[in-house]
């Protein structure tokens, strides 16, 4: 019998451990290890941020509907990965062996590389996680009680900007229907070299889109952008050109300002000899394995990919939520495959389909590949994107609770993005 382990229980983790469980049948067992006894949908976050969700509509306790597929589920942090002797040791203390291993632990938040920023111990807010969301939200409504300017963006080294564009349009919309918009003026302050790089070098007319929308609701930007550090009430911004010099320095004020951090690997995963980028990211074949280590694979924000381009302000390429998925039904197939005696040459897709809110209308883009050149590249706006988000979020919801393994992604976004049918399906969850 193999044993086949799963660190993390996030959008890939949940999903790859289901797909595991019914790829590997009874005779095998899988084990999901996650610091947090709950599963949280991420792509949420923003709307918790503003008031228009609560945690329990977005998360639930994970045991139950992992022992109900015979999965098991241990609810402690990984401190120790020993890869040659293969087991990992607990924060307890105790000891878990394994057969293969795979890494979606999702990343290390790097607030520490800015000094003052961050929601612990700092002066910004951040939509990364469940509880930074909720810690977002109080600072939201002091804002909305004492308005004043705002600064929302991401910082040198952030990889993942859609979280930021959506916060930005979401609290525009939010202060709109609270009556204080007026009283508070906006500022998007970015590390892309332009606006709508996304770390993608840009998808269609992303550029002129997202700038026009900027415009519309009146917030200002700045790309190109080094945080340098915060303050209580500041943010100190280095405005940096293609040469990489300084050409202008800013000092905005703040009573709210939410700031994406750079990511870097979780400690566990980071420390092991060979496994890792310096930044503590994963180094994988195109078949989701370990480069180093054969019985360890990887998948999601964990893993290693080198940027789209190089700017003058440092940007990482995001690891969207399609992409996640493909690179977990791979390992599934490589690791089933090899325990089967057959040959592991599975590889995931690696494109890019998402969706974004914008608190009042939507957009969804197609990068396939991600990685430029690509063969499709399309960027569209409308109100059937911010619904086709909320069907997603009821959707996706739903399925990890009845731990149906099936292409999630796929086979909404592939409706919501290119035949754009969903209208009335929609309407019933807004």
């Amino acid at each position: 019998m193999a044993h086949v382990v799963f660190v993390g229980a996030g959008l890939g983790g949940m999903a790859g451990a289901y797909e595991m469980h019914d790829a590997l049948g009874k005779h095998h067992q899988v084990t999901v290890i996650n610091e947090k006894e709950n599963f949280q949908f991420v792509p949420s976050n923003p709307w918790l941020a503003v008031g228009w969700r609560e945690a329990e509509q977005i998360s639930f306790p994970i045991r139950s509907y992992l022992e109900k597929k015979n999965i098991t589920f241990i609810a402690q942090r990984v401190d120790e990965i020993n890869p040659v002797d293969k087991y990992l040791t607990l924060n307890d203390g105790k000891r878990v062996d394994y057969d293969y291993l795979v890494i979606a632990t999702g990343p290390k938040l790097a607030f520490d590389e800015v000094p003052g920023a961050g929601p612990h111990g700092g002066f910004t807010q951040s939509v990364c996680t469940l509880p930074h969301a909720e810690h977002s939200y109080d600072d939201y409504k002091k804002l909305v009680e004492n308005p004043g300017p705002v600064v929302i963006g991401a910082m040198p080294g952030a990889s993942c900007f859609g979280p930021a564009y959506e916060y930005a349009f979401i609290l525009d919309t939010a202060l709109s229907r609270a009556g204080v918009r007026h009283r508070v003026p906006i500022t998007f302050v970015t590390s892309e070299p332009y606006i709508g790089h996304l770390g993608l070098g840009g998808v269609g007319d992303s550029k002129g889109m997202m700038e026009s929308e900027l415009r519309k609701r009146a917030i200002s930007w700045i790309t190109n952008a080094k945080t340098t550090r915060v303050e209580a009430g500041k943010i100190f911004i280095d405005e940096i050109n293609t040469q990489g010099q300084v050409t202008k320095q800013h000092e905005l004020p703040f009573v709210h300002s939410m700031m994406l951090p750079a990511f870097k690997g979780v400690d566990a995963v980071a420390k092991v000899e060979g496994l890792c980028n310096p930044r503590g990211f994963v180094l994988i074949d195109k078949h989701q394995r370990s480069t180093k280590y054969p019985s360890i694979f990887a998948a999601g924000v964990c893993v290693a990919i080198p940027p789209i381009e190089q700017t003058p302000v440092p940007t990482g390429a995001p690891k969207t939520g399609y992409m996640i998925e493909s690179m977990m039904t791979a390992l599934v197939h490589n690791i089933a495959a090899e325990i089967n005696g057959e040959v592991a040459d599975f590889e995931g897709s690696w494109s890019a389909f998402c969706l974004a809110d914008m608190g009042d209308t939507g957009a969804a883009f197609i990068a396939v590949p991600q990685m430029p050149p690509r063969n499709i590249m399309w960027y569209k706006q409308g109100k059937w994107a911010h619904l086709g988000k909320i069907a997603f979020e009821k959707y996706f919801i739903a399925k990890m609770k009845t731990g149906v393994s099936e292409p999630f992604y796929e086979k909404w976004l592939l409706d919501a993005i290119g035949l754009r049918r969903l209208d009335k399906k929609m309407h019933h969850f807004h």
